[in-house]
């Protein structure tokens, strides 16, 4: 799913490919379930409604899955392509769509919004490196005390044309550490689609109750 928009001018930004691409990957985000891609993770969701930002949110898949379990869905999607294919599928399910991206996420961030989950599928690895503090901490500013961060980060080729980085999960769980965030899950599984070489890390991290 489409994010991060580069930091430097000679780097290609995160959502390159995406564009172009956008009604095919559109159908290939919902050729699988909220519920298949976050299996590992189902039972680290908040039961009762709650507020949630989807970073990062492509088709919307998740974002409209969520919110017909009646939590309030906030969908950051800064391609504007895969955010019109979004609006279009699941409209009525009453996702709010914005076009922000990581590693600042200025919209969200001046708003002054909290949410009790911040969901990343598939987008942790499209940040560069020196982008991943500046990113994790705009992410836990947007938490609210208690709150739950998901990440579904992908390891294997890169597809032609896209912007994707090694991501170790060592690194992002030593980033949200020193953030105040601590693991609830962290575990690793195949790749749904069957891609060659490619597998995915599963990472769930929590912030501390307010006191």
């Amino acid at each position: 799913m489409g994010e991060a928009r580069g930091t430097d001018r000679h780097r290609p930004a995160g959502t390159a490919g995406y564009g172009e691409q956008a009604e095919r990957l559109a159908a290939q985000y919902e050729a699988v379930t909220f519920a298949e891609v976050h299996r590992e993770a189902l039972h680290l969701f908040p039961s009762r409604p709650a507020d949630i930002l989807d970073v990062g949110a492509g088709s919307g898949r998740d974002a409209a899955a969520l919110a017909a379990l009646g939590h309030r869905v906030v969908a950051a999607e800064p391609t504007a392509e895969l955010r019109r294919i979004g609006e279009h599928r699941h409209a009525g399910r009453g996702v709010r769509w914005v076009d922000d991206a990581l590693p600042a996420l200025p919209l969200l961030g001046a708003e002054g919004a909290r949410f009790d989950v911040v969901l990343l599928t598939a987008v942790w690895m499209h940040l560069a490196p020196d982008e991943r503090p500046p990113a994790m901490d705009a992410l836990t500013a947007l938490l609210a005390p208690g709150g739950r961060l998901f990440l579904s980060v992908r390891h294997g080729p890169v597809p032609a044309g896209r912007r994707m980085y090694d991501a170790p999960a060592a690194e992002a769980v030593a980033l949200a550490r020193a953030r105040g965030l601590h693991p609830l899950l962290h575990t690793e599984r195949p790749d749904l689609h069957g891609r060659s070489g490619v597998h995915w890390t599963v990472l769930v991290l929590a912030g501390a109750d307010r006191s």
